[in-house]
């Protein structure tokens, strides 16, 4: 996936950092070790699709990251939490 930058919202930075303890550092490490993509819902706009995300930080935590791919190739990210067991045992799978 070609991903050319981050596109943060204050509000999802504060969502993620209070709800789940997730900082935008590590979600922006989760793209540097070798994660899984998968395909999510078709975005809003014409051209901009939504992912899902699962990889782990340079630190070892296990991360599921939802985004949108913007025009210009940025990840809009939208939530990112701990994996669930199921989408660890997925990942660790493959």
């Amino acid at each position: 996936m070609n991903i050319r930058g981050f596109l943060w919202l204050d509000r999802v930075i504060e969502k993620i950092e209070l709800k789940h303890k997730v900082t935008p550092e590590e979600v922006e490490d989760v793209f540097l070790n070798v994660p899984i993509f998968l395909k999510g819902p078709k975005g809003q706009r014409h051209g901009e699709n939504g992912y899902y995300c699962l990889g782990r930080t340079g630190a070892g935590r296990c991360l599921f990251v939802f985004f949108i791919i913007k025009l210009d190739k940025r990840a809009m990210v939208i939530s990112a939490r701990d994996m669930t067991d199921s989408e660890r045992d997925y990942y660790k799978g493959r």
